[in-house]
C-alpha cells in the first residue's frame, strides 16, 4: 500500500468513506463528489496505479464485483442503466492514480453532471444504506 494514497488510507481505516461492499481484496464505497447520485466506486485493496500494474487475475475478480455493485446501484438508484468507467493516468482523466473502477447510475441518456461540491457525508451514507440493500 501506499502511505500517501487516498484508498490506501480508506482502506487502512486512516481516512473515511461510506462503504457500500467490502471483501478480502476489494472496498467498494460512495464518491464523495459523484458525477451522478449513487456514484460509486470499486477499487482493489492492493495499490496497483493503473490496469497496466494490476494483475490479470486481480482485475478479473474486481470486475467480478463491479458487476455486483452496477446491479446493486441500478437497484438502489431506479437507474435506467449504468455507466462503468475506468481513466488510466493523467492524460486520460485519471485523478487517483489508484486503479478504480466508476459505476455511475444514469437515467437520461448522454446525461452526465459533474457534481462541484462534496456531497455532504449523512447524504452518503444514506446512500450506501440503500445500495447494501441490493447486494
Amino acid at each position: 500500500m501506499s502511505e500517501s494514497c487516498i484508498f490506501c488510507k480508506i482502506v487502512r481505516r486512516e481516512a473515511p468513506a461510506s462503504v457500500v461492499y467490502e471483501d478480502n481484496q476489494v472496498i467498494a464505497f460512495m464518491s464523495i463528489q459523484p458525477a451522478n447520485i449513487g456514484h460509486t466506486l470499486v477499487v482493489p485493496k492492493k495499490h496497483y496505479e493503473n490496469i497496466f500494474d494490476i494483475p490479470e487475475d486481480e482485475h478479473a475478480y474486481l470486475y467480478k464485483v463491479v458487476k455486483k455493485i452496477a446491479h446493486a446501484v441500478k437497484g438502489a438508484m431506479s437507474a435506467a442503466g449504468i455507466r462503468i468507467v475506468q481513466n488510466n493516468g493523467a492524460a486520460a482523466g485519471q485523478v487517483i492514480f489508484h486503479v478504480h473502477v466508476h459505476v455511475i447510475p444514469m437515467n437520461t441518456h448522454g446525461a452526465f453532471l459533474r457534481h462541484l461540491e462534496i456531497r455532504d457525508l449523512q447524504l452518503l451514507e444514506e446512500d450506501a444504506a440503500r445500495i447494501r440493500r441490493f447486494i
